[in-house]
């Protein structure tokens, strides 16, 4: 594990994020950022999980000086179409139906900041998702289970059921959760080395 001579915050409410933060930073703090996640027109999908990621992390960082700041964003990208966190129950049966038996990409974007030295970082990481062909029984299954409802995309590669709709992955199963573990590690040993405590 990592320790910091600064604070070291997440700037998330996923409880998936604070667990796999958990693992890699000792005595991490958290706190939600206030800023809205809109994507803009046109934006495609790395640049858009990095911005975001990036005004989760500056929201939080003028909160907490002289700290090390985390932010991050996860979407589902179909076709080209960003699947971020479904609407409703139906949004949800929605999304499952055009995954299903299909492959598509999860994005997720990280952005540290770090304020007293006015440093940026931020990465996209692609993880490629090959679904399995679900029944209609199997979605409003899952949908009423509330599982999918505040996950880009409706599911979780996490959950008990999510995990069974999964046939394989290429690349970082832990960016498809939400956090990119590997990556973010050699971020900060790449870029706020000078931060770690002996």
């Amino acid at each position: 594990m990592i320790s910091f001579l600064v604070p070291f915050v997440l700037a998330s409410a996923s409880p998936r994020r604070r667990h796999l933060v958990a693992q890699l930073i000792r005595d991490a703090q958290y706190d939600v950022s206030d800023s809205e996640e809109q994507f803009l027109p046109g934006e495609e999908a790395p640049m858009a999980v990095t911005r975001l990621a990036r005004e989760k992390a500056e929201t939080v960082s003028e909160r907490h000086l002289p700290a090390l700041v985390l932010g991050a964003d996860t979407v589902v990208v179909l076709d080209g179409t960003i699947l971020g966190k479904p609407s409703d129950a139906q949004d949800a049966a929605r999304m499952l139906a055009s995954l299903s038996g299909r492959t598509h990409d999860v994005y997720t974007g990280i952005a540290l900041v770090h304020g007293p030295t006015s440093r940026v970082v931020t990465e996209a990481v692609c993880t490629r998702v090959h679904f399995d062909t679900l029944s209609d029984e199997e979605i409003a299954a899952y949908v009423r289970s509330g599982a999918p409802l505040d996950k880009a995309g409706a599911y979780g590669i996490q959950d008990d059921t999510g995990a069974l709709f999964v046939r394989g992955i290429d690349g970082d199963y832990f960016n498809v959760v939400g956090l990119p573990q590997n990556r973010l590690y050699r971020l900060l040993r790449a870029y706020f080395n000078d931060l770690v405590a002996p």
